[in-house]
């Protein structure tokens, strides 16, 4: 299919899961990467394997932890990461802001939360009103603006299994679902509904959870969102199911969607 292709996939860990990628990308060869939870230092981000499949990367990566990335196959003009509030954390390895020519594409890994209870909570409701207040401070809704990644929120019934007994999960409480909303709310169109608008889509399925790919027991929190007119040069979204069935696989699946720009 012709036309821009991006994507996003939280690999969990990219050294664990450079079989997949080397694999997905030489079958897909996407224009546009977004990674998460690469869990790697800059120091030891695998450029050379990318390289090797003709992909350009910026990165910003811990150790153990959290990691952003875009790999694409013409470098973008401007990337730069983190939320540059003067807020802490800065968001660093959670926010990577890529611009190709009038194309701006957002890389996130919203934080998890772990509990309702827990610090990490109004930690990940934080984030997303920062994250509206850098869209207000960069760009209108007018402008060619597409947001990806793992938001580690499934927003509607139809995007978590069983959702009557996940009503207090950190991934589907009505807090996170309204800052999900305020976020569409700003200018976003999901673009992946757009096209995929029935039930049993997914994009993460635990690894606690037996067979949880086999029997479709899943979330989806992985997404793909952009303004009116970009959404509206959009021709196709999908989940590629693949490589989460591969060996040694991460437990979320790449997100793709094709741009007419």
């Amino acid at each position: 299919m012709k036309g821009l292709t991006i994507a996003t996939f939280n690999v969990n860990s990219i050294r664990s899961r450079m079989h997949i990628l080397k694999r997905w990308l030489h079958d897909s060869r996407v224009d546009i990467l977004c990674l998460q939870e690469t869990k790697v230092k800059n120091e030891d981000f695998p450029v050379e394997d990318l390289a090797e499949l003709g992909y350009k990367t910026a990165y910003s990566g811990e150790k153990g932890y959290n990691g952003v990335a875009v790999a694409s196959l013409v470098p973008p003009d401007e990337i730069r990461f983190g939320l540059g509030d003067g807020e802490e954390p800065d968001g660093s390895t959670r926010m990577g802001h890529a611009r190709f020519g009038d194309l701006n594409i957002i890389n996130l890994y919203i934080p998890q939360g772990k509990s309702i209870d827990h610090p990490d909570y109004p930690m990940k409701l934080r984030f997303f009103d920062r994250l509206v207040k850098y869209l207000d401070g960069n760009f209108s809704p007018g402008d060619k603006l597409v947001i990806v990644g793992d938001l580690n929120v499934a927003p509607t019934d139809m995007d978590v299994t069983s959702p009557e007994r996940k009503r207090d999960h950190v991934c589907f409480h009505e807090d996170v679902k309204k800052a999900f909303s305020n976020l569409l709310d700003w200018g976003l169109v999901d673009v992946f509904r757009k096209h995929r608008p029935g039930e049993g889509e997914f994009s993460f399925w635990d690894y606690r959870v037996k067979n949880s790919l086999e029997r479709n027991i899943g979330w989806r929190i992985d997404h793909v969102l952009a303004t009116p007119q970009v959404a509206e040069s959009s021709k196709e979204a999908w989940v590629d199911r693949g490589p989460r069935s591969w060996e040694k696989p991460s437990d979320h699946a790449p997100v793709v969607a094709v741009f007419d720009l």
